[in-house]
């Protein structure tokens, strides 16, 4: 009776330990390593051919898979008047990245074209309408996007300092509703998929405990920062303070969600590029092939040294010079692409890895 007892004890020991490692295990989201393709379309439509580290010519999403990626960021416009980044586009390029068995993280604009802190346009499509009818449209749009391309992360608007949709989300001089759009693309993800993430996308380090402060209301699983030390300045430890505070205060996992570096200050065609000086970049880090691994490596660590951060984006990552080497419309990114002047894959590309 005695053994009989203690078997039953040690069998309830180990069907508890199994269930609560499983628990565990279903409630640990994977560490993410991505890289931002969203230009690809339009690149490869031009003639463009990408080689691997071994200088063999192939597939950039395979290239970046065999590297160690393993989530791709696509940016979605509304109604583009340009010939990029539209819906059948990204739905295409999404289901690319699904076949080479990568995440799917997009991130969508609700605007015809680029939104950042400065630039939050309005589709073109959306305007004159009520804010009762606004609200329809960004639920019934954001429904869509979620059951016809089904991703895995889904961004609500990109670098949404100052709100979105403007000027009805506009967080400084109509707050309630900035929300409140929030509010409708969150319940609509929820409403039609159980396993997508939500993420809310925020430039810099200077003012986001402020702006996540005001998004506490709202359903959504990531905080997702965009750094750049041209723009946000060169001090990491500042980001994995600001990373560690934001993951606390708001219980929620931290993502850089864009970063990039420069490995050259050349330039491969005509178009200005972003950065070109020494001033711009961290003095621990030359403009080099080892110097972009080496920050990209540094913005690696910073993240996983922290208990709430969960990973990072390179972006720009497929911005080569494409159009010719006297082009003024080609790439202002060239420089701070993972694929060099001659398009081989470059070192930086191993801490996917």
């Amino acid at each position: 009776m005695k053994i009989g007892l203690k078997l039953l004890a040690l069998l309830f020991i180990l069907i508890t330990f199994s269930c609560s490692k499983e628990e565990a295990s279903n409630n640990t989201d994977e560490f993410i390593k991505a890289a931002d393709m969203s230009m690809l379309p339009l690149i490869e439509s031009e003639g463009t051919v990408y080689y691997n580290n071994n200088n063999i010519p192939e597939d950039a999403l395979l290239t970046l898979k065999n590297a160690g990626c393993n989530t791709i960021r696509i940016r979605l416009w509304h109604t583009p008047t340009i010939n990029q980044s539209g819906f059948n586009e990204v739905k295409a390029l999404a289901q690319r990245v699904k076949n080479q068995g990568m995440k799917v993280w997009l991130s969508v604009h609700y605007s015809d074209t680029w939104a950042d802190p400065t630039n939050q346009i309005k589709p073109t499509a959306w305007n004159g309408l009520t804010f009762t009818q606004l609200r329809a449209q960004v639920e019934s749009y954001t429904t869509t996007i979620v059951n016809e391309i089904q991703p895995d992360i889904f961004q609500i608007g990109n670098e949404i300092n100052n709100g979105f949709i403007f000027p009805e989300g506009n967080l400084a001089s109509n707050e309630s509703q900035f929300i409140l759009l929030l509010e409708s693309a969150s319940t609509a993800i929820r409403a039609n998929s159980s396993s997508t993430k939500i993420m809310l996308h925020y430039a810099g380090i200077d003012g986001a405990s402020w702006f996540f402060s005001k998004t506490a209301a709202i359903d959504y699983d990531y905080i997702g920062l965009s750094y750049y030390p041209i723009w946000h300045g060169t001090d990491i430890n500042l980001l994995q303070q600001t990373i560690t505070t934001l993951g606390q205060t708001n219980n929620k996992k931290v993502l850089v969600a864009e970063t990039s570096y420069p490995f050259t200050f050349d330039w491969n065609d005509w178009t200005n590029n972003v950065i070109g000086l020494p001033n711009q970049i961290h003095p621990n880090y030359p403009a080099s092939p080892e110097g972009q691994k080496a920050f990209l490596q540094q913005i690696k660590n910073t993240v996983k040294n922290t208990s709430s951060g969960l990973g990072f984006c390179y972006w720009g990552t497929e911005w080569i010079a494409f159009r010719g080497a006297t082009s003024t419309n080609g790439s202002s990114w060239e420089n701070q692409a993972l694929w060099d002047f001659n398009h081989k894959a470059l070192p930086a590309m191993s801490i996917f890895n």
